[in-house]
């Protein structure tokens, strides 16, 4: 089973990365954009389990690891 782990910035926290790739975007051309976010993503393969099972590990993972709660959320998607 694989569990895709999507982690970003929570509204109202600064995003550096966000900013300078919007600023660049616009630099070369792109006038369109109103914002940019820049966040992660990991990819977890997992041992056969039952669906509900492996979701609460891996949001148990985010909660402990993976995602820093204070300042990120995240999405888990299950396949």
């Amino acid at each position: 089973m694989r569990a895709i782990v999507n982690v970003f910035l929570k509204e109202g926290v600064l995003d550096p990365q966000g900013k300078a790739a919007h600023h660049a975007l616009d630099s070369l051309g792109f006038k369109g954009v109103k914002d940019v976010r820049i966040g992660k993503q990991i990819i977890l393969e997992l041992e056969s389990k039952e669906k509900a099972e492996a979701q609460a590990e891996v949001k148990e993972m985010c909660e402990t690891l993976l995602a820093n709660t204070v300042i990120e959320d995240y999405t888990i998607e299950m396949k």
